[in-house]
């Protein structure tokens, strides 16, 4: 057998897999602490009728700094950056697949079903169809132009956009190298394309959130292999390009939709915070801590972001006319955190890693089979032999060593094959 140097490409970007890296716990901490900002926003300062009356009246104290911890998603999508990077590095693209969908179906169908039934049946907080609530059992339904059952699930059809793209980038090899420059071209190219107005290719390249994404992704090259100046040159210059960016549209939706105008220049700070945040928890002694709690709560963020809006509301829609608005807040939370538990405990512990498990097999026998099927292709195309005649080199009708010690290498056999001399 011979070994093959590596070459001189692969040599330079090329990264060892390091051990299983120790969880993060306090990134877990900051995941649930933004989903805590976007409940704070939703039942204190965007518009809703569920207080039955003015809502600048109700918790001006609270709207006054929840508006811009209205920015949760964003800082979910710095973390998605820096998480999904370190778990697909070193994976197969069907694995990456699987542990996908198995982690964002099982806990966003029975939220859809929940918040659908509420709002169809129980409280007309919102008005929805029941072909509605179907269509958003895919998470496919801005594809076809269909409202969210809750508005919340746009940043789930920006994280399944964002999914697809490192599921390709890791069909191609993920090294250090590659993911520098893929961190510095995706965001110029996401928001060249709306620049100049191309539709598809904003929706998908992810404008314009890529840089959001990016700065994660550049921040877990940093992570992983050591501080550089490239990375963190990086790091800057997406966070710089969100902000030029995010800052003009949230100041519009925020206007539009809150009691409370947002300042630009404190939106600013806000954004740069999105990503000053994940850098503090992943690469200073923070990211040491080993708090088991950390990891728990972490654990309900994604059921209590899925769950919390409708639900909550309805708590408040029940309990505004009885109790002081704290105690309502309270109720709506704690509910909302209870309802959030359920979700997580029996549904996603159980369902999610089998649904990972059977996603993963599938896409392997999908590989499998168009790997088989270019196989046959490609022996299609080759010009027929005669039996028992080793190939021959281009040009020559003499069979090469090099084809005959192929022959050899692809029966199994380790002996070289010779050709037969000529007049025999």
């Amino acid at each position: 057998m011979t070994t093959t140097a590596p070459s001189r490409d692969a040599a330079a970007t090329a990264t060892p897999a390091p051990a299983r890296v120790a969880r993060l716990a306090a990134l877990d901490g900051l995941r649930f602490l933004a989903a805590l900002g976007v409940l704070a926003y939703h039942f204190t300062t965007r518009e809703t009728t569920a207080w039955g009356r003015d809502l600048a009246e109700v918790a001006p104290a609270v709207s006054s700094w929840a508006v811009y911890a209205s920015l949760g998603p964003e800082l979910f999508f710095v973390i998605s950056g820096f998480v999904i990077l370190m778990t697909a590095w070193g994976r197969s693209v069907p694995d990456i697949i699987g542990s996908r969908v198995g982690r964002l179906y099982p806990a966003y169908w029975v939220a859809v079903l929940a918040t659908g039934a509420l709002l169809l049946f129980v409280w007309q907080g919102k008005e929805v169809t029941g072909g509605q609530v179907l269509v958003n059992l895919t998470l496919l339904q801005s594809l076809v132009d269909v409202g969210h059952v809750d508005g919340v699930y746009w940043t789930l059809w920006v994280e399944l956009r964002f999914y697809l793209l490192i599921a390709v980038f890791a069909a191609f090899g993920i090294t250090r190298r590659r993911v520098l420059w893929f961190a510095a071209l995706w965001p110029a190219a996401a928001l060249g394309a709306r620049a100049l107005g191309w539709s598809d290719a904003v929706t998908w390249l992810v404008a314009p959130y890529a840089p959001l994404f990016a700065a994660g992704m550049a921040l877990y090259v940093v992570f992983r292999c050591g501080h550089a100046v490239v990375p963190w040159l990086l790091v800057a210059a997406n966070a710089a390009a969100a902000t030029a960016v995010m800052v003009p549209a949230r100041m519009e939706s925020l206007g539009a939709n809150s009691v409370v105008a947002p300042d630009a220049a404190v939106l600013v700070l806000a954004l740069l915070a999105c990503v000053a945040l994940v850098a503090l928890v992943t690469l200073t002694p923070v990211a040491r801590w080993r708090w088991s709690a950390l990891t728990w709560v972490g654990a309900l963020t994604y059921p209590l972001y899925l769950t919390h809006e409708y639900w909550g509301l309805w708590i408040v829609h029940l309990l505004h006319d009885r109790l002081p608005v704290w105690a309502v807040l309270t109720a709506a939370v704690a509910f909302s955190l209870v309802l959030a538990w359920l979700v997580h405990r029996f549904v996603e512990r159980p369902f999610g890693p089998r649904l990972r498990r059977a996603t993963t097999r599938g896409c392997e026998r999908l590989r499998d089979a168009f790997v088989g099927l270019a196989g046959l292709v490609r022996a299609g195309l080759r010009p027929a032999q005669e039996p028992g005649t080793p190939p021959t080199t281009p040009g020559s009708r003499v069979p090469s060593r090099t084809a005959a010690q192929n022959v050899g290498a692809w029966s199994g056999s380790s002996r070289t094959v010779e050709p037969t001399p000529p007049g025999r």
